[in-house]
């Protein structure tokens, strides 16, 4: 025992990500792919892919939201947690995006459990009917995600995960001279996510940190 945390080093990173499961065949094709198509590789890190399917599989999951498809990577993973008849509803506003991740849904083993919803996250949220999600998974704009979230109260159950992507800016949350202009708008989501008391919320030290709230 010990009443101190351990910090966390790239050591410690690289040996999670060595004992955690990684990407098949088909996700490993969908970076490349990606990558061929000019497509930022932005998406998350297998092992917190592997997170997040746990927590899904921990609370029952059936139905999630997701804003910001990107390749469709986050989205095929989180549908592989989800049970028979699940669903997967990812948002994207940039059609070359939603193109490309409709594609590779469609090869993959659960193309009826992702559905590409095509529009911005501010406009689309707002038509999904409330407690008709088990789970959101944000990672878009993170100017937008105090908006995202708002909705998100409203559209996941009580009891339900909200997670959001990036809570370490890019690895440059402590930087004085940010180089990526999202930094500030992450840094004031952090202090809006801490103080939402609908959630109860803990930011998990993996990938470029996961935000994961249980809604109260």
């Amino acid at each position: 025992m010990s009443a101190t945390s351990t910090l966390v080093t790239e050591q410690h990173f690289r040996y999670l990500a060595e004992r955690t499961r990684g990407d098949d065949t088909l996700l490993r094709d969908l970076k490349k792919a990606a990558a061929a198509a000019g497509i930022p590789a932005i998406w998350i890190s297998p092992e917190q892919a592997s997170l997040m399917q746990i927590l899904l599989r921990a609370i029952g999951a059936r139905q999630v939201v997701e804003v910001g498809t990107l390749a469709g990577y986050s989205a095929i993973a989180m549908a592989r947690a989800l049970p028979p008849g699940g669903r997967v509803r990812t948002i994207e506003i940039l059609p070359k995006h939603a193109d490309f991740a409709e594609e590779w849904v469609r090869k993959s083993d659960v193309a009826d459990r992702v559905q590409v919803v095509r529009g911005a996250g501010a406009e689309v949220l707002p038509t999904f009917a409330a407690d008709s999600a088990d789970a959101a998974f944000l990672d878009a704009d993170k100017a937008g995600y105090p908006g995202y979230l708002k909705e998100c109260l409203r559209v996941v159950r009580r009891g339900g995960l909200v997670m959001c992507d990036n809570a370490f800016a890019f690895g440059e949350l402590f930087e004085k001279k940010p180089t990526d202009r999202e930094v500030a708008a992450v840094r004031k989501f952090n202090d809006v996510m801490a103080a939402t008391k609908e959630l109860h919320s803990i930011i998990v030290p993996i990938g470029d940190g996961l935000w994961v709230g249980v809604r109260l």
